[in-house]
């Protein structure tokens, strides 16, 4: 029996890295030829895959009001939302993937970068657009470290490529590694950090 590994996608990570990369935001299609990118190095040969994770949190669905003109923004019904949710909806079919789903919080609002920029070079009154909806995710790098662990503890695998930026995932790292598991890490052409690097056994 061949050796096995896993691949674990930062679905926050992979879907910037594709929509600089391609100028739109990616589809299904986009992260599978990913994957089979990352199938293909020569650093896995001889090993079959047991299974592609990959982690992101479903896009938020609140009613905010801006609090400048009192105009509602209905996020569930925005490109956002449904560009976010048709992704994970599409990778839940797909072969071989697992979808991994954090939580989105909505914090309110908070400026814009474009209208950071501005208002420094040209001081202005507040305007209803330089605010955009504050979202973040929660519990997604918890959830790439819980499966780090399983993985590891119950001897799953043998390696793990995992595709971040994400330093806080260097525990997790170190844990796999302490158990004999290889971490192999795929920056997809970003600048690595050495944190990562120092932890990593491979930056593919």
């Amino acid at each position: 029996m061949n050796p096995r590994f896993a691949i674990l996608l930062d679905g926050g990570f992979v879907t910037k890295a594709l929509q600089k990369r391609n100028g739109e935001f990616p589809a299904a299609s986009d992260v599978v030829q990913e994957t089979a990118r990352v199938k293909a190095r020569p650093e896995l040969n001889g090993q079959d895959l047991l299974r592609v994770y990959f982690y992101d949190a479903p896009p938020a669905t609140e009613t905010l009001k801006n609090p400048i003109d009192g105009s509602n923004v209905h996020l569930g019904s925005g490109k956002v939302f449904q560009r976010g949710n048709a992704l994970l909806e599409a990778l839940e079919l797909q072969a071989d993937f697992a979808v991994r789903k954090g939580d989105t919080v909505v914090r309110g609002w908070k400026l814009g970068t474009a209208a950071q920029k501005n208002l420094i070079q040209n001081p202005r009154p507040l305007q209803a657009s330089d605010l955009v909806p504050n979202v973040q995710q929660k519990a997604v790098d918890l959830r790439i470290g819980l499966d780090i662990a399983l993985l590891s503890l119950r001897q799953l695998v043998q390696a793990i490529v995992v595709v971040t930026g994400d330093s806080d995932l260097i525990p997790a790292f170190k844990f796999a590694r302490r158990e004999g598991v290889r971490v192999y890490l795929d920056h997809m052409g970003s600048p690595v950090r050495r944190e990562l690097q120092v932890h990593t056994d491979i930056v593919l």
